[in-house]
């Protein structure tokens, strides 16, 4: 595609569909298409082909069915050893979102592009500092033997006109001290879920160029293989059981079916998986499965979500639409959707039949506002259901049921100037971790009988 039609289909993207699933006001459009926006108008272009899965598949349901999985086992919440309720406001540090591994939470913020707290304590213990602007909306994004992987600006110099030249580098950092081990440039400024990815025994990234992924050695960056594909040709990138997948169709208005190619994760030789039929896209994975939504045969009406694991096998499930939808989430096995009414479903990725449907339990912010609730997340141990939105309710909903079990409140204070960013909830053993702007929360759930 040409700039001008790449400019066009973010906007058209940026006004159809919930961005990071907050609805883009009018003025942002405009905002990450002007030229001294170079940085963010890629990123949020990123973004919005990254979010294609949820304007497609944003309004879900499948028909009919009611079934059950296993119960929900009757145990209290258990706190991790050395933790204790810890609340801060983490600005620079933590407002563009953090990721927890074992016992650390992983930030990035205005001023650091990676910070390292502890998640007992909450205690801060070492930063990696921004090159020019730390407004970005990515935060570190994986933990693998010792290394934490992050962006970071590829420069902070500007262009002799003012301008800035933009650019992003991924960035490896040593766990321990902070220390930056290597960066590698990446041809765009993506910074979303799919340009980079931990494999087996490498770091898969979408460098050097816009259609090539290299594995990257994950203690020096050095490339270890890298695989192309052609031009006409666009490819979503997901990761099975350490083994790199791709999913290709032709980047034209009607591309025709779409290939599963499957990467070996140590020397980049290509084999393809298997076809499915019509444009698919990437919702997430559920286990060593990939879960696609996407169009179906001329004379099968509607859609389907279809579930592919890495042999190639595929099992579909027709949906229809069930309200409008404000998130749409692959958790476990289940594929979790909350409308903008307030009402949460579950569906089973195995049977595709609704498991329940019924009021979330948290309030619910308003669809033209640039607010949205956090994407859940499953305790598996205590068979609960995790929500949270942005004027701190949260409420934990059976998972096997959808009845209420548990609700608290939290008071993190309203953001500063800006855009507000969806909240973050996530999970340290069954200690809830929340985030709101740059204040962060923990708490541990303790469930009604």
């Amino acid at each position: 595609m040409t700039t001008e039609r790449v400019e066009e289909k973010v906007r058209e993207t940026l006004h159809a569909v919930d961005l990071d699933r907050v609805r883009a006001p009018g003025d942002l459009v405009e905002q990450v298409v002007r030229r001294r926006g170079r940085r963010r108008f890629s990123q949020a272009a990123g973004a919005a082909m990254a979010v294609a899965a949820i304007s497609v598949g944003a309004v879900l349901g499948f028909g009919g069915g009611t079934g059950t999985e296993q119960d929900r086992p009757a145990r209290p919440a258990a706190s991790p050893q050395g933790w204790k309720p810890w609340q801060k406001d983490a600005t620079g540090a933590g407002e563009r979102g953090c990721l927890v591994d074992g016992s650390a939470l992983y930030c990035g913020g205005s001023k650091y592009d990676a910070a390292k707290f502890d998640a007992n304590t909450g205690e801060r213990l070492w930063t990696v500092k921004v090159n020019r602007e730390g407004d970005g909306i990515d935060h570190p994004f994986a933990v693998r033997d010792g290394v934490v992987y992050a962006y970071r600006n590829h420069t902070a110099k500007n262009l002799p006109d003012g301008d800035y030249a933009g650019g992003t580098d991924l960035m490896a950092v040593d766990a321990d001290d902070g220390d930056v081990l290597w960066k590698q440039r990446m041809p765009q400024d993506d910074r979303t879920d799919q340009a980079a990815m931990p494999i087996d025994g490498a770091m898969l990234a979408n460098t050097p160029s816009l259609r090539t992924m290299s594995a990257l050695d994950p203690l020096t960056g050095d490339e270890k293989w890298h695989y192309t594909w052609d031009k006409g040709i666009a490819c979503q990138r997901t990761v099975l059981s350490g083994v790199p997948h791709l999913l290709c169709a032709r980047d034209t208005e009607k591309p025709g079916d779409t290939e599963v190619i499957r990467l070996d994760p140590a020397t980049g030789n290509a084999k393809k998986v298997t076809t499915i039929p019509g444009r698919q896209q990437l919702m997430g994975t559920s286990g060593d499965r990939m879960v696609l939504t996407g169009e179906t045969a001329a004379a099968d009406k509607g859609r389907r979500l279809t579930t592919v694991d890495g042999s190639g096998k595929q099992t579909s499930h027709p949906y229809r639409p069930e309200g409008k939808v404000a998130n749409a989430d692959v958790v476990g096995n289940h594929l979790i959707t909350v409308n903008w009414q307030g009402k949460a479903s579950a569906y089973s990725l195995t049977t595709g039949k609704t498991l329940w449907t019924g009021p979330v339990g948290v309030k619910m912010p308003g669809r033209d506002t640039m607010e949205g609730i956090a994407s859940p997340v499953v305790s598996t141990g205590q068979g609960v259901v995790y929500f949270f939105s942005p004027n701190g309710d949260l409420s934990g909903l059976d998972l096997r049921t959808g009845e209420q079990v548990w609700r608290s409140h939290v008071e993190l204070g309203r953001p500063g100037p800006g855009p507000r960013r969806t909240p973050q909830l996530q999970l340290h053993q069954d200690v809830l971790v929340v985030r709101l702007g740059s204040e962060i929360a923990t708490m541990l759930p303790q469930l009604d009988d």
